[in-house]
């Protein structure tokens, strides 16, 4: 995730949580940001905590804090929050060197990732104007 040149700026019903440089390719936490995007927050807390995948705990932590920084921060009410984006990008990626047959030596890379979880409030639904026909 390289700084955009015109970064978003958040709306006032809006919150977000970074985390950066986790260790983990941006392709296996892709995965697991795919389950909360445009989801309810208790929902995606819930979701989160029975994924099997190891990264799930570090989402988790991060969506948490999302939705901290709109209770408190924000004075948001957190039964209405919706994941709005959960943006995953490229970091760092760090190379080591692998002993291989005949000393000659790969190369490994292993990737880091960062993750922008924002956090909206629910748009009131208008309530549906019920017409009664005269009789």
């Amino acid at each position: 995730m390289s700084k955009p040149k015109h970064p978003r700026v958040l709306a006032e019903t809006e919150a977000q949580a970074i985390a950066r440089n986790i260790r983990v390719s941006p392709r296996k936490l892709n995965l697991v940001a795919g389950l909360i995007r445009n989801k309810p927050a208790s929902q995606a807390v819930a979701t989160l905590t029975f994924s099997k995948r190891r990264i799930a705990q570090q989402v988790k932590k991060t969506l948490e804090s999302a939705i901290a920084n709109a209770e408190n921060n924000h004075q948001l009410d957190v039964d209405q929050l919706v994941v709005k984006t959960a943006d995953v990008g490229k970091a760092i990626v760090m190379r080591r060197f692998h002993a291989r047959g005949r000393g000659r030596s790969a190369r490994v890379e292993k990737f880091f990732s960062h993750l922008k979880i924002v956090v909206a409030e629910r748009a009131p639904e208008p309530e549906a104007k019920t017409e009664e026909k005269a009789a």
